[in-house]
């Protein structure tokens, strides 16, 4: 008992808690991290606050899509016509034009000098520069445009791609400190507000400040990316630049003054991004709202910036608060003792946790690190679901070797008088085998002392053994809290049908004191399934001639276990065979269960629920078996429909019948999927019970 008051269980839990708080800071696993960011993100988009995800105002994109090129009739666009882009944005009133187009080679057409010169006349560009790094992930330099561009406009890197290297989602980009503190070099999207603010950018301490704006970022120097809820359409979800975008042949070609003052109010003092949105640019990306084209994300990332970074990472200290709690939570589930329960207040901890962390993410835009705590709690789970069925393994081994030694009286007092019996042997006869198992055990050996549970089976098993011996019962053995016993030997009985079944009526009946004795003590309410039937058997002494006992063995005996266990499936508490039912069916009342074919068995066997001694069923039982034999008739006739709405109306006498909740289930199944055209009616069982 030492060993089982031992709860190792605790202390692997905080110690799975312990290592889910360094994986987190660490981010072991970017890969799951990452998709379940992708799924919060949907969530946020359409139920977080409507101004927060909304699509920008502030930035506009010039695309070049598949259209565009159609009408342009050539590929890609030249440096001349970017160049007339640049100039007509800039007459156009933009505050700062980003071109998200590589520019670090010269033109083989002689086009640079038009386009060095609409770089230096306008003053405002922003081009788009790619930083480098050798393979164990350290900077190496950054590539920007040819000199004689890059001399006449500011340049930012934009380095787009996922944390992880199996996902390729986009949720999160990164801010390298060392290309700043080496480069004085910065993100493509940073220099945009900078420029648009008219304000320096800083570093310090995994903030970034820009005027009078602070970006907040995690320990990896990330930003994450708040995408907006776009708007639909006829064919589907609408990308951003159709949202917040213009074709650059709307800017190209513009033909006066007076179209160019129409278009002006679309860019005027604002971010304009020039960038590709056709897929032979190859510009795409994964992102939690679908594939997102390169100067879209880095719009999506102005956006974020100038709206001060609405989702920011929880702070450590709230990390682990919030780990802590879910850990203390799931360890007070140890102090229920029902599997159900507690397994179900253990799926409810851990959705709780996640529907927090979603809810907190999509409301006020705090991002609580979810993989790492819910992985923790599943494994803690595992762990003290382990722990209690090992427990409960132990406690039924020491109640089987303390209960063991004894034997019944009768047997004893049988022996006495025919010494020879000692000798090993049996012999077959007809007898009537009884089997019993306290129903949901685990709940009382977690739920009470060694000695309080040994005092609770000595209270159960001598009312139970008590009436068995008083209908003339032997009984063969205790098997932790279940009871075996036979009637037929060591003496014969004619009545050994009907004694069994009398003496389960009995016990049944005392369970409901005993029961209500339970409750009052603090014990778990006790349910006691029985099973009972009639066959040959062989009985008598069987082991060893150092060690023996006076037992029953044979098929017979296995179909009584067997309808022990078949109990469950339908609620009911003594099952009793054909064999049985048919010699005692006019003393007894019954209602009929099923036919059945239990595991291990091939042979069908009707069974029905022992209810009273003849006749003296109660009027409101009775009447529940009356409308109970309608609705079993109805669904023998494979009127499925009828039968269920019958078993229904048995629900409505009596709630909680078990045989009618069973048939009304399995009459909607067989509704939906009817059984074959040669259906017998036979039922087989899946497991033992």
């Amino acid at each position: 008992m030492e060993t089982l008051e031992k709860h190792h269980d605790i202390e692997a839990v905080i110690a799975l808690f312990l290592l889910a708080m360094i994986l987190e800071y660490q981010e072991a696993f970017s890969l799951i991290e990452d998709e379940t960011l992708s799924y919060r993100q949907l969530v946020r988009t359409y139920y977080g606050v409507p101004e927060q995800v909304a699509p920008t105002e502030d930035v506009v994109i010039v695309y070049t899509d598949e259209a565009f090129y159609s009408e342009y009739d050539q590929y890609p666009l030249t440096r001349r016509d970017l160049s007339r882009i640049l100039d007509n944005l800039f007459r156009m009133g933009a505050k700062v034009i980003g071109v998200d187009m590589i520019l670090d080679f010269k033109s083989a057409y002689g086009e640079d000098p038009s386009l060095e010169f609409a770089l230096k006349e306008s003053g405002n560009v922003l081009l788009v520069s790619q930083a480098s790094f050798d393979e164990d992930g350290d900077f190496e330099q950054i590539n920007t445009a040819i000199p004689r561009f890059a001399e006449n406009a500011r340049s930012g890197y934009s380095n787009v791609s996922s944390n992880s290297a199996i996902s390729q989602s986009i949720v999160r980009v990164r801010l390298y400190p060392e290309i700043v503190e080496q480069e004085d070099h910065w993100p493509f999207a940073y220099e945009a507000v900078s420029m648009l603010l008219e304000q320096k950018l800083s570093y310090r301490d995994g903030v970034v400040r820009v005027g009078d704006r602070a970006v907040r970022l995690d320990q990896f120097n990330d930003l994450y990316i708040d995408f907006p809820l776009l708007p639909g359409s006829s064919t589907g979800t609408l990308k951003l630049h159709e949202v917040i975008g213009l074709s650059a042949i709307d800017v190209l070609f513009i033909d006066d003054e007076e179209e160019m003052e129409d278009l002006s109010y679309l860019v005027k003092d604002k971010i304009v991004l020039i960038g590709e949105v056709a897929e032979v640019a190859h510009d795409e990306f994964e992102t939690p709202v679908g594939n997102v084209f390169g100067v879209e994300i880095i719009a999506n990332t102005i956006s974020t910036i100038l709206r001060n970074a609405p989702l920011q990472a929880a702070s450590i200290q709230a990390e682990i608060f919030l780990a802590l709690i879910v850990m203390l939570a799931l360890l007070a589930t140890t102090r229920l003792t029902g599997p159900m329960p507690r397994n179900l207040t253990n799926l409810g901890i851990i959705t709780l946790f996640v529907a927090f962390v979603s809810y907190m993410h999509a409301r006020s835009g705090t991002v609580y690190s979810m993989t790492y705590t819910m992985l923790a709690a599943i494994l803690s789970v595992v762990v003290i679901e382990t722990r209690f069925y090992l427990a409960e393994m132990a406690q039924k081994k020491q109640i089987r070797t303390m209960f063991g030694q004894y034997l019944s009286p009768t047997v004893v007092a049988d022996l006495v008088k025919d010494p020879e019996k000692l000798a090993l042997g049996g012999e077959e006869r007809e007898m009537t085998a009884y089997f019993s198992d306290i129903q949901g055990f685990s709940s009382f050996s977690e739920a009470m002392t060694p000695s309080e549970l040994v005092q609770m089976l000595n209270e159960y098993l001598t009312e139970m053994c008590n009436i068995i011996v008083g209908e003339a019962g032997t009984i063969d053995k205790f098997e932790g809290d279940a009871i075996i016993a036979f009637w037929g030997a060591p003496g014969a009985q004619a009545d050994h049908a009907l004694r069994a079944c009398h003496a389960s009526i009995d016990m049944n009946k005392a369970l409901v004191p005993l029961r209500k004795h339970f409750i009052e003590a603090g014990w778990p309410e006790i349910r006691v399934r029985m099973g009972v039937n009639t066959g040959r058997m062989v009985v008598g002494n069987m082991g060893s001639a150092q060690r023996m006992n006076y037992t029953m063995m044979g098929d017979a005996v296995n179909l009584a276990a067997r309808l022990e266990g078949a109990n469950k499936a339908y609620g009911s508490d003594i099952m009793i065979s054909e064999n049985t039912h048919r010699l005692v069916s006019g003393d007894v009342d019954v209602r009929e269960l099923d036919t059945i074919r239990v595991v291990g068995k091939s042979e069908a066997v009707t069974v029905y629920q022992l209810l009273e001694r003849k006749n003296q069923t109660q009027a409101d039982l009775s009447e529940l078996v009356e409308a109970y034999e309608k609705a079993l008739a109805a669904y023998k006739e494979r009127d499925f429909a009828r039968a269920r709405g019958l078993f229904e109306a048995c629900l409505v006498i009596d709630s909680e019948d078990g045989p009618s909740r069973t048939y009304q289930a399995r009459c909607a199944g067989y509704m939906a999927t009817p059984p074959a055209s040669d259906w017998d009616g036979v039922f087989t069982l899946m497991d033992k019970g």
